[in-house]
Parts: C-alpha cells; sequence; structure tokens
C-alpha cells in the first residue's frame, strides 16, 4: 500500500479510500485479509485509532469483516457494492458537471468519441 498523506483530509478518510481503491483495482479481493491495524500504524506511523477507524468505517458499510482473533476480511460482493456505488456517486456528482462542460465548449459527441478513441488526439 503506496500512501502520500495531504492535508485536504483526515488521514482516517484517505486510508479507508486506498483500502476502496484496492478492492475496485482487484488487488484486494474477497476473502483477501487487511494488513493488521498494528502493522498499518507502524508502517505509516501513524496512531493505531486513525488506522482502527477506517477499518471500522469500512466494516459499518460492509465492506470488510472482523473475524475475531484473526483480523480483518474483505466481505463478498464488496467490490460489486463498491463499483455500484462509485458509478452511482459518478452519475449524481461528477456528469453532469462534465456535461455543462462540455455544453459550454461547444463539443459534440462525434469529437468527443474521436478522442477517446485509438488514434484520436487525446
Amino acid at each position: 500500500m503506496n500512501i502520500g498523506w495531504n492535508d485536504n483530509a483526515p488521514i482516517y478518510r484517505q486510508l479507508k479510500d486506498r483500502v476502496i481503491d484496492m478492492m475496485l483495482d482487484g488487488i484486494l479481493k474477497a476473502g483477501d485479509a487487511l494488513p493488521s491495524v498494528r502493522q498499518i500504524a507502524a508502517e505509516y506511523q501513524l496512531n493505531p485509532i486513525t488506522v482502527s477507524k477506517a477499518y471500522q468505517e469500512l466494516v459499518d458499510e460492509n465492506l470488510v469483516e472482523k473475524r475475531r482473533g484473526i483480523g480483518m476480511y474483505v466481505t463478498e460482493g464488496a467490490s460489486e457494492k463498491l463499483l455500484a456505488s462509485e458509478r452511482e456517486r459518478f452519475l449524481r456528482e461528477e456528469w453532469p458537471a462534465m456535461v455543462e462542460r462540455i455544453r459550454l465548449l461547444g463539443l459534440n459527441v462525434e469529437q468527443l468519441l474521436h478522442t477517446t478513441q485509438p488514434g484520436g488526439s487525446a
């Protein structure tokens, strides 16, 4: 897990987002164990409470489950659930701004498709 912290969000949220990204990227799959709280805290010089808070939010969202005495594991269907929620969030929050920007720039569908295909200018 390679993490560069920034001041724009709490560290626990950045850690949680990194774990989510790893699930979406397929690095962490259903049944995989997360590194221990102590391991992450030591590796990134974090307070264990910060790591625990990130992991607890993942548990609260049913993306990770605690297995008493052995650790935290990615739940079945976690990546599918994340993908569905990320798609919904994109369509609700990001896409409308993109559509407006496209409209303001006077771009059309043909131009957009041409620049995103192999051999296009983008």
